[in-house]
């Protein structure tokens, strides 16, 4: 990962452990519980945007370099894994 994505996806991460931490105190504080699922909804899509940030990098990088080192092995190993991760979060 990039120093950049890295930095941004950090961020972004401390953000979501922060909404985390006020998902739990509104659980603790019997908040309404439709606000308490939209809150939870917040941090799914939260959660969505860092895993695309962290994918885009990863075929921007890793499968590219695969694609371009010629080797068919490893272009299908990365093309394979990227299927998978790709239908994992598609559940």
């Amino acid at each position: 990962m990039h120093k950049h994505m890295k930095s941004s996806c950090l961020k972004r991460l401390n953000r979501i452990e922060g909404q985390v931490r006020g998902l739990a105190k509104m659980v603790e504080d019997d908040r309404y519980c439709i606000d308490v699922v939209t809150q939870i909804s917040a941090v799914r899509a939260a959660l969505r945007r860092v895993e695309e940030e962290v994918l885009r990098d990863h075929v921007a990088h890793c499968v590219e370099h695969a694609i371009a080192s010629g080797n068919a092995a490893d272009q299908r190993r990365k093309v394979a894994e990227l299927m998978d991760v790709l239908a994992r979060a598609s559940r």
